[in-house]
């Protein structure tokens, strides 16, 4: 396992302790989500390092950002991230899975957002740890949508990264939640290589949907002019 913090401009993430690492998904959504100024309360579940919190910390006001993690590890690791930041004085770790926290929390949150798992054809492949954040029956998407819809301010918004094959699904199980897009960047690693995943930010409100495509690099470690402007505040060498 990685001893050394991924250092970012404004915060490091210690990951020596779990199986997830820091990946190209959490800051695509942590970089890509909107913020409306008024949010007061955010909501990032299954945080994992905390990376995600920690970016919504940086980019935000939002005076309350809380998080959930089940796995013990990860939950570990996310609080000593978080008590290492500038912002520990508005971030918080729950250590729990989505039900229970759904199930004991009266709270709304202005915003929600999750990296949520997936991979479930390589779940054989990986180590258990690995596996249950990464295979979606540790958390399906119908599980997750219903809590989002409960725990979700009527003039909140929802946001998450999830593979473009799945979207179409994703996004039939939000409308029975009464959760609709408002916006949708679809992402490819190469101009020529297919579209791999789906950023999608979601809403009570039924809007005309913003829809752009994303491309992270020109060839190998070359990125694009959008990629680099979408995460320059928080890539070191960006």
């Amino acid at each position: 396992m990685a001893t050394k913090p991924f250092k970012f401009k404004e915060f490091a993430i210690n990951q020596d302790k779990t199986a997830m690492k820091v990946g190209t998904d959490g800051v695509l959504l942590g970089a890509w989500v909107q913020l409306k100024s008024e949010y007061f309360s955010v909501l990032d579940i299954g945080t994992g390092t905390g990376l995600i919190a920690l970016m919504l910390a940086q980019k935000s006001n939002a005076e309350v950002i809380d998080a959930i993690e089940l796995n013990d590890d990860a939950y570990e690791q996310a609080v000593e991230n978080f008590e290492h930041s500038n912002w520990g004085d508005r971030l918080f770790c729950y250590h729990a899975s989505l039900q229970e926290f759904s199930d004991e929390i009266d709270d709304e949150y202005d915003l929600i957002i999750a990296n949520p798992p997936f991979y479930t054809s390589t779940y054989k492949e990986l180590s258990e740890e690995r596996a249950m954040a990464r295979h979606t029956e540790s958390l399906t998407y119908v599980e997750l949508l219903e809590a989002t819809s409960k725990l979700l301010a009527e003039m909140g918004s929802c946001a998450f990264v999830i593979p473009f094959s799945e979207e179409q699904e994703f996004l039939k199980i939000a409308n029975q939640n009464k959760l609709f897009a408002n916006r949708i960047t679809r992402v490819k690693g190469t101009a020529i290589t297919p579209i791999k995943r789906s950023l999608l930010q979601l809403s009570f409100q039924k809007t005309a949907i913003e829809t752009d495509e994303l491309v992270i690099e020109i060839e190998r470690h070359k990125y694009t002019q959008d990629y680099i402007n979408l995460v320059k505040d928080y890539y070191l060498k960006m």
